[in-house]
């Protein structure tokens, strides 16, 4: 049930573009500060602390081979023989530069060599001040007294929405003093406040920027964080009663979050909320299926998770596939079996903010939900990723990379990013992805790892996270535009589903081949120019989003 607004608010008004909007009673009306590309930004955070640590300081020194007398020493705090840096800096550029380049010394008499040596001498415990970068102040943003529409991200609020905006201090003994901003372009400043609020109007379809920043008492402020913001006002077929639908693109957001990429897009869903195929339900039982899928009757009847041995040839076709006895034997197995990913694709959804809905579709038209091996050793699990996809999603999902990688190479291998790994290291690390998502087990029961199909639902939202990045790139690559800005919100994730399913060359052929007919990058415009090995991309699409 949606809930009336009680603001309690007085009518301070700040014009803005034309339009009005009020502020909290806790603020009070200050000169406003100039946009943050005037002269005059916000310094950002400035915090840095030394703190004393406590070390093994390893004690070298560096003598001449003829001589075996020591020059100099080297202190250093880590285990092994210095390093070229080090020896630069304890021992001089002189030294150092006979050292470096020195032959090996192969003598047995070591006194007939020229050149230098190292040998550890001593170590003991030391301190030493290390600089320690403090964690910054932030800013967050939301509505108040409004609510997120069923199934969707779109808040709806009874009456005109009031944009919060509230700093937050994460060091014990400082505190945030000023919210500053620009709404549209136009400043604002709530002093003597960690929490600014002003009520915001109704916007055009492409909604308006805000930028906003916090100080802070300890000296310095966050950094300028920016949110774009549509308000439309519709009636809902009672003209008596008029609701605010209010959509917010921004990293600070604390509400329901609009579906991944949407951000990078830069695009918003329609009014109200996307179609369903891309909405996200509240609970997991409105998941639920009940679809008669013959490939999985097949396998449930071949793993023996199904008796149908009543049935002409045990329920199975010679060759393949089920009959209709053997598919009536399965149902109940089938509507089960489809519907027990159901509450891990929901939180998957949660917490990746890729549509649940979307997912199971996926999976349905994939794999109809058997996990394994479908053609030959090609594709696996329930949304049949290749070594292909596997590429995509590492390259283009950096933070599953970074999460990934460091399972099968240490950090440091991993550090630079997936395309700094040498050509076996991306192989091997494609691979192993694609093995991560194939539950076939020949030891498990009816031959699946479910444990590991459980885990495959998250690879497979990060793959689609990585997709919808790279279907966003080629857009702007054909047109030098935001996604956004030439398609809509449910014809980028079509694009991002030809992209999963044929690739991003069939995706920028498609694009292009419409470009050059002057035509809007609409799924309807770029679809018939999907043809030859790209044209199979039509009817997955078309099946996923019904």
């Amino acid at each position: 049930m949606r809930h009336h607004w009680v603001l309690g608010l007085l009518s301070i008004i700040i014009a803005i573009n034309g339009t009005a909007f009020t502020r909290d009673t806790s603020t009070t009306l200050q000169a406003g500060p100039q946009p943050a590309s005037a002269s005059n930004p916000p310094p950002g955070p400035d915090r840095f602390t030394v703190v004393t640590v406590e070390y093994t300081a390893f004690e070298w020194q560096l003598a001449t081979w003829k001589a075996q007398k020591p020059l100099c020493t080297i202190i250093i705090d880590h285990e092994g023989a210095p390093l070229p840096g080090e020896i630069y800096r304890d021992c001089g550029e002189t030294i150092y530069d006979d050292w470096i380049v020195q032959a090996p010394c192969m003598s047995k008499n070591k006194r007939t060599c020229e050149g230098y040596y190292v040998f550890p001498s001593d170590s003991y415990l030391e301190e030493k001040d290390v600089p320690l970068e403090l964690e910054a102040a932030s800013a967050w943003i939301s509505l108040e007294d409004c609510e997120s529409v069923l199934s969707t991200s779109t808040n709806i609020c009874e009456s005109e929405p009031t944009l919060v905006i509230m700093g937050l201090e994460p060091l014990m003994d400082e505190s945030i003093i000023r919210i500053e901003g620009t709404y549209n372009g136009e400043p604002f400043d709530c002093d003597n406040t960690n929490t600014c609020k002003f009520h915001i109007p109704e916007t055009g379809a492409d909604g308006v920027t805000v930028e906003f920043w916090a100080y802070s008492t300890y000296g310095d402020s966050s950094i300028i964080y920016s949110a774009q913001i549509r308000v439309q006002k519709v009636d809902e077929g009672d003209p008596d009663q008029m609701y605010w639908y209010v959509d917010v693109l921004s990293s600070q957001w604390k509400g329901q979050s609009i579906a991944t990429c949407a951000e990078s897009w830069n695009v918003f869903p329609p009014v109200g909320g996307p179609p369903t195929w891309l909405t996200t339900p509240k609970q997991s039982e409105e998941l639920s299926s009940d679809i008669p899928y013959t490939y999985l009757a097949t396998n449930l009847i071949a793993q023996g998770a199904v008796d149908a041995s009543s049935c002409t040839d045990g329920g199975l076709v010679p060759g393949g596939g089920v009959n209709q006895c053997g598919l009536e034997k399965a149902r109940p197995a089938v509507i089960a079996w489809q519907n027990q990913f159901d509450e891990l694709i929901l939180s998957t959804a949660q917490e990746t903010a890729v549509p649940a809905r979307l997912l199971k579709n996926i999976f349905a038209r994939e794999s109809q939900f058997w996990p394994g091996i479908y053609q030959g050793a090609i594709d696996a699990g329930l949304g049949q990723l290749t070594e292909d996809g596997a590429d995509t999603t590492l390259f283009w999902n950096n933070s599953f990379y970074e999460q990934f990688c460091p399972m099968m190479y240490p950090e440091d291998t991993c550090g630079d990013g997936y395309m700094h790994l040498d050509e076996k290291q991306q192989i091997e690390l494609r691979r192993a992805l694609v093995a991560s998502v194939n539950a076939m087990c020949e030891d498990c029961p009816l031959g699946l790892n479910l444990a590991q199909a459980d885990f495959s639902v998250v690879v497979f939202a990060h793959t689609m996270t990585a997709n919808c990045e790279q279907a966003g790139q080629v857009i702007y690559n054909y047109t030098g535009e935001a996604p956004g800005d030439v398609a809509s919100y449910e014809d980028l994730w079509k694009f991002t589903l030809v992209n999963y399913n044929a690739g991003g060359g069939c995706l920028a052929e498609g694009v292009t081949h419409a470009l050059g007919e002057s035509l809007d990058l609409t799924w309807d415009n770029v679809s018939p120019f999907f043809t030859g090995a790209c044209s199979g991309a039509i009817n997955y699409v078309n099946d996923i989003s019904k």
